[in-house]
């Protein structure tokens, strides 16, 4: 062990034992971490599939699918406490009823909280994007466990501002299959010894699952209403989505929102904002009623997790937030596959590899804010009431799960 590596056991065996010395006070986050378990799994036959959040968990469907198909034990870990509802509630049916799908919280990343990980360890340890843990990659290495991120992605900022301990950690993966190409090439430069082009599995994704019986309400009383979808709205979005829905709705009478917020922590903060503009909303986190009670209703409060991508399919438009208070934006994919016309705004710089042949075949529309009232409008007098999927995404997304599992099937652990 150098420097490099003592330094950052000191650091985090003290805030190791500092947490643990004052576990009760801390918030959430840090608690179900203090309190991960190792699962139950014979040393070197499992995958360790590490997502640190819900939409790393949601971008994880098809590849569990294939290792479940594929006979292979895996254990997925997360690291937030929606994460793990998330999970909770994903686990049965990721299992199938074959008794190898298992989850739980992702562990602290000092010896202490690996200890228990590490007395049978996993044969091979995937990570989805870029959860890159310097005292976990060092206990792998040490014990030969192949040390993989898959959909890699690594932006310029978290490049510049990794610092040596996220270099190190680099150096000791195994594989990346990043997600681009300008993943890759800044994985490459921060250190990682093979770098492949994998694809974005957001774009491999299995269909969404079907909505809740609850919804069939609402479908129902809503079915001759064109319907705006906004999904994955970050502060100050809501009140941009609020003033295009209601000036549409002053032309399109009828037309009914769905509103997504990004963050769980703000669900509350939306709904105290719909109250006070007086709109007659309900939540999805509440009781369901019958078809009668939708029919006053003019707006949906999706406040909750895993949803939205099954929501935008009962939707005549879709607005993409994320990209007019942020220069990142957020998924465009799962509206466009639902089939719906789709609106995003100017930041989308996290998704660069999806956004432009999307925009070259013509299933997205870049707005300025200042004009989204006006294209909202204009797109909802050109779109059916609910439109249907069906057309095939650009040729150049398609087949990333299937470049991925090629890329980590050397890797995997004897199956059995």
């Amino acid at each position: 062990m150098d420097s490099l590596d003592l330094s950052y056991r000191l650091a985090v065996s003290l805030a190791g034992a500092a947490a643990r010395a004052c576990a009760r006070g801390l918030p959430q986050g840090w608690r179900v971490r203090l309190e991960a378990e190792a699962p139950d799994l014979p040393a070197g036959r499992w995958v360790w599939l590490h997502a640190v959040s819900v939409g790393e968990l949601l971008l994880a469907d098809g590849l569990v699918g294939r290792l479940r198909e594929s006979g292979h034990r895996v254990h997925l870990s997360t690291g937030t406490p929606a994460g793990l509802d998330l999970l909770a509630r994903r686990l049965p049916e990721w299992d199938g009823g074959t008794g190898r799908i298992t989850g739980g919280a992702f562990p602290l990343d000092d010896p202490a909280g690996l200890e228990s990980f590490l007395l049978h360890p996993p044969g091979t340890f995937l990570a989805l994007e870029t959860e890159l843990w310097p005292g976990l990659l060092e206990a792998l290495e040490i014990r030969g466990v192949p040390r993989l991120v898959v959909n890699g992605r690594l932006t310029e900022k978290s490049l510049h501002r990794g610092g040596p301990w996220l270099r190190r950690a680099a150096s000791r993966l195994t594989r990346v299959a990043a997600r681009d190409r300008a993943s890759a090439g800044a994985f490459q430069r921060l250190g990682a010894p093979d770098v492949q082009l994998g694809g974005n599995l957001k774009a491999d994704l299995p269909p969404p699952r079907p909505l809740h019986a609850g919804w069939d309400g609402l479908r129902t009383a809503w079915a001759k209403h064109p319907v705006l979808v906004v999904g994955n709205t970050l502060a100050g979005e809501e009140d941009l989505a609020l003033e295009a829905w209601m000036g549409a709705k002053a032309r399109v009478p009828g037309l009914r929102l769905i509103l997504a917020p990004r963050q769980p922590r703000r669900f509350e903060a939306v709904a105290e904002g719909f109250t006070a503009r007086g709109l007659a909303f309900r939540r999805a986190s509440g009781p369901w009623p019958e078809t009668a009670a939708w029919r006053e209703v003019e707006v949906l409060l999706l406040d909750t997790l895993g949803e939205l991508p099954s929501a935008y399919a009962e939707g005549t438009v879709a607005l993409v937030a994320g990209g007019w208070t942020a220069g990142g934006g957020h998924n465009p994919l799962e509206p466009v596959r639902a089939g719906l016309p789709t609106l995003l705004g100017l930041g989308y710089a996290n998704f660069e590899d999806l956004v432009p042949p999307l925009l070259q075949a013509g299933r997205l529309q870049v707005v300025e804010a200042e004009h989204l009232e006006r294209e909202v409008l204009a797109t909802l007098a050109e779109a059916p009431l609910r439109p249907t999927p069906g057309r095939a995404l650009p040729e150049e997304l398609a087949g990333a799960l299937d470049r991925t599992w090629a890329l980590i099937a050397p890797y995997l652990p004897p199956v059995g």
